[in-house]
């Protein structure tokens, strides 16, 4: 398994160090960085010399929008899986992050397992690097 350097854009302090907690405990992660509103992580995805092989990026934040940060990191074109975890993963906000260039989009109220699940497998090679836009 690799070390799965990830960044993760999350508002909520309580449900972002609940899920660094859950990903290290149950992944080989190495969490390169935290954001709670769209500027500062479009900053910080933007620069070529910070890296990560996946982005966790929730659509609601306390400034900006996860998906203005999927729009960013669509633009900035590194390599980076870019996965969503939201309260609000209707069909219509996957369809849309989908288009942004999101391999998945999680829901946080019955879907922690599958993204626990992906991140195994992106750590182990299994996953690889989704295709953009591949929800399934």
């Amino acid at each position: 398994m690799q070390l799965l350097k990830t960044y993760i854009v999350e508002d909520s302090q309580v449900i972002r160090d609940n899920l660094i907690a859950a990903l290290e405990e149950m992944i080989p992660i190495q969490v390169v960085g935290v954001a709670e509103d769209e500027v500062t992580a479009v900053r910080w995805l933007g620069e070529s010399s910070n890296a990560a092989d996946l982005v966790i990026v929730d659509i609601f934040l306390k400034l900006g929008s996860g998906l203005g940060v999927l729009r960013a990191a669509d633009r900035a074109q590194q390599t980076r899986t870019m996965v969503v975890l939201s309260n609000h993963a209707t069909p219509e906000i996957r369809r849309k992050c989908a288009e942004l260039g999101a391999s998945k989009v999680f829901d946080k109220s019955n879907e922690l397992d599958a993204l626990m699940l992906y991140c195994e497998r992106l750590a182990t090679g299994e996953a690889g690097n989704s295709a953009r836009g591949e929800l399934n």
